[in-house]
Order: C-alpha cells, then sequence, then structure tokens
C-alpha cells in the first residue's frame, strides 16, 4: 500500500456564507432574520459577508432564527464554493433569456473549479459593490454627523471666499481693517484645515470592501456582540464609535455603582415584574431601575429591551426585544411610550403595544430632568423606555405602533408625517 501523503489542514468554509445561503433558502429577509437574533439587520449582513465573527452564544441565536441546529451552520458539510454559486445561480435568474442547470452546480465545480471559483468572486465582488454603492448613497442623505461635517466644510470655504474677495476686490483698506480681515482668513483655514481632517479620517475609518456604518450603527452592533472590550472590538471601526462605546460603558458602571446587580435581582424576585414596585423596594428612582432592568435582565426580564434618549430624541443606547424591530438610528414611532414620556417628565408610562407584525408587548417608560450645568443653565432630559414580550392574558387595548413613518405600513395614523414606501398592511 503507498504511504499516505500528509494532511495539510482543510480551510473550512467561512460560517456566513452557510448563514446567507441557510436564509436564503427558506426565503427569508434579513431584518426578519436579525430581528429573531437580537441583533441589527447591519450587522448580520456584514455577518454574512464573513466582515464579523460569530460567537457560541450569537450562533445558537441565528440558528434558532434559522430552524437549524447549530452543529449544523459550523459543520463542515456545505461547500462554500457552491453557495455563491447558487447566489451567481439567483442574480442570473432575474435576466432575460438566462437559463442556469441549478442541478449541476455540483458538477460544474467539480469538473471547473478554476472556472466556478472565478465566477464566485465575480459574483461576490459584484453584490460588495452594489451594496456598497446603496449604503454610500444611503449615508449621504441620512447620516447626521457626515451632513454636519460637510455643511461645516462649506461654511468654512463661504467664509474665506467671502474674506478673499474683499479683500481682493478693496486696493485701499485701512490697517486695521486688514488685519482683521488677515485674522479671520487666518481662523477660518484652521477651522477648514480640521474638519476636512476629520472628514477624511471619519471616512478612511471604513474598510474597503466593508458596508460603511455610522458610528451610532457600529456601537448599536457592538452592544449586540456583548460589549466586549472598545479597544479589541471589531464592531467599533471609527474612532467616534470608540469614544461613544467608553462613555456609555461609564454611565453603566454609574448606575451598577449607585444599584448593583444583586440588589436588583433580590428585588426582581421579590416584586416580581412591575418596574414601579421595584424602585419602591429599593427606594431607587424609576428611571434607574428602568435601565439597570434593561441592562442586566435578571429573571423575568431575560427577554427585555431597552431604548433610551435625549431630550432631542437622539438614541443613546437600543437594545431590542426579541421581535420588537427597531429602525435606523435616530428613526422611531412617535407613538412609542419613549416619546410620550419625554412630553411629561417625571410622568411614568405604562402601555401594551402591538407592532405591525402583530407582536405585543409591555412597554413602561419615564423621562428624567437633568441640570448638568447646576440651576444656572438649562434642564436637559433623558427619556428610558424598557419592553418586554406581553403575556398572552394582557387584556388592555393595544396601542398600534410602527418602526418610522416611512417603513410603516399602518395607513391611518394620526402620528404618522410623511407617506410610508410600503403599501397597507
Amino acid at each position: 500500500m503507498p504511504r499516505s501523503l500528509p494532511r495539510h489542514p482543510v480551510a473550512r468554509p467561512l460560517i456566513g456564507t452557510r448563514i446567507r445561503e441557510r436564509r436564503l433558502s427558506l426565503g427569508r429577509r434579513q431584518t426578519e432574520v436579525a430581528r429573531r437574533a437580537e441583533i441589527s439587520a447591519a450587522y448580520l449582513n456584514l455577518i454574512e459577508h464573513n466582515r464579523r465573527p460569530v460567537g457560541e452564544e450569537l450562533l445558537s441565536r441565528l440558528a434558532d432564527a434559522l430552524e437549524i441546529d447549530a452543529t449544523e451552520l459550523a459543520s463542515d458539510r456545505e461547500e462554500a464554493l457552491i453557495g455563491a454559486l447558487r447566489e451567481a445561480a439567483a442574480r442570473a435568474a432575474d435576466q432575460p433569456g438566462a437559463t442556469v442547470e441549478l442541478d449541476q452546480i455540483a458538477e460544474f465545480a467539480a469538473r471547473f473549479p478554476g472556472w466556478a471559483s472565478a465566477l464566485a468572486g465575480v459574483t461576490r465582488r459584484a453584490d460588495a459593490l452594489e451594496r456598497r454603492l446603496i449604503a454610500l448613497s444611503d449615508r449621504m442623505t441620512r447620516d447626521p454627523y457626515l451632513l454636519a461635517t460637510l455643511h461645516e466644510v462649506q461654511s468654512a470655504v463661504t467664509a474665506l471666499r467671502s474674506t478673499a474677495s474683499i479683500l481682493a476686490e478693496t486696493p485701499e483698506i485701512e490697517p486695521e481693517w486688514r488685519d482683521r480681515f488677515h485674522a479671520n482668513l487666518d481662523s477660518d483655514s484652521q477651522r477648514l484645515s480640521r474638519t476636512a481632517q476629520s472628514l477624511v479620517a471619519y471616512l478612511d475609518s471604513f474598510e474597503d470592501e466593508a458596508v460603511p456604518m455610522s458610528p451610532r450603527e457600529e456601537v448599536e452592533a457592538w452592544i449586540a456582540a456583548g460589549q466586549p472590550e472598545p479597544a479589541e472590538a471589531t464592531e467599533l471601526a471609527s474612532d467616534a464609535a470608540r469614544v461613544m462605546a467608553q462613555d456609555l460603558l461609564a454611565a453603566q458602571a454609574r448606575d451598577r455603582a449607585a444599584l448593583p446587580d444583586a440588589a436588583l435581582a433580590a428585588a426582581v424576585d421579590e416584586a416580581g415584574d412591575d418596574p414601579a414596585v421595584i424602585a419602591a423596594i429599593l427606594g431607587q428612582p424609576l428611571d434607574l431601575v428602568l435601565r439597570r432592568l434593561g441592562m442586566l435582565r435578571p429573571g423575568a426580564w431575560a427577554q427585555a429591551g431597552l431604548v433610551v434618549c435625549d431630550g432631542s430624541g437622539a438614541t443613546l443606547f437600543r437594545h431590542a426585544a426579541p421581535g420588537f424591530e427597531l429602525p435606523r438610528p435616530g428613526e422611531g414611532c412617535a407613538l412609542w411610550p419613549l416619546f410620550e414620556a419625554l412630553a411629561q417628565p417625571q410622568l411614568p408610562v405604562a402601555r401594551l403595544i402591538e407592532t405591525t407584525n402583530g407582536h405585543r408587548f409591555s412597554a413602561w417608560a419615564v423621562a428624567e430632568r437633568l441640570l448638568p450645568m447646576g440651576f444656572g443653565g438649562p434642564a436637559l432630559s433623558r427619556a428610558q423606555m424598557l419592553i418586554r414580550p406581553a403575556p398572552g392574558r394582557d387584556g388592555r387595548p393595544a396601542l398600534g405602533v410602527g418602526p418610522a413613518c416611512r417603513i410603516c405600513p399602518r395607513p391611518d395614523c394620526a402620528a404618522r408625517h410623511e407617506p410610508s414606501i410600503l403599501g397597507p398592511a
């Protein structure tokens, strides 16, 4: 018998490819699977294209969402190449006159591995470019940081042009005014330089092949990954996201010092599922109790979600409850109890809400007034909403809410402020 050649480690097909292939075979959208796995659709997109690692806990949630055993997703039985060829075949199905022999994909990959790899690579590249184009187009129109930075660049350029025009068109000018204009030129040029450098650094912070995400979306992906150390977290690609993550950790540490985990868990065991009773037992503010329940999620609160926003409605923290779809950062439904509480500080709100997909949730919200600059400064607001899947016995009338007007199918909503791109529910 001939001596066998030494075996070299075989590269494992990437888990993300199998996750994507399984989702496509079930005919499910990324938003649906991401919602069931308690992560954002943007983060699932990165996972499917093998741009983010998948831990055991997240893999288990994804397997449940895809109705498959976790070991099946992590095994080597499915070939990534065949999965990529099926994606290419799905794209070709949209082209008139193109007929793909799906039953011969495995034979094609076996007989012509080079051509199969080239076709799969071109398909992946085209898909990546298309996703990047869509993401960049969306970012150009909706990313508040990018819009503000571009506005600052435009403002600085306009100021420089105006000052330069005055100096060029006024040969005889008093020395005092000339010195002032020169000082303005120096100040505006420095402002333009700093802003341009920040803009370039912000755009360069994203990998060439990755789907661009705003700093807030990076932080949410980091939260979904379990909040690993910011300095080592692959989810935090930009400097702004890492600063935001550090600030969030500091705020959580302050809340934990004011209400330790053990004390909260003991109160939950005693009081059950009423946040107000828990707050009364602990002698702590309701807003603190809501935040800690949404962060720690002890006992009966294991499936709780939490949304925290400031007085402008900008979200500071978002963790979705299973089945509760969250829109893009910066958007939300005006009927959420979160915003109702924001309009009436210190008055708690408790409601049964129903989403557009028919899921019902118990929601508790309260807003607080903050005086970070003392009595002489303005009062700032912060609201928090704790949500949890509602028990079947809850007989209260449900308030219909949506994710955001633009993607909400409810036709007769009193709070709607723009038409929906979707048809009626």
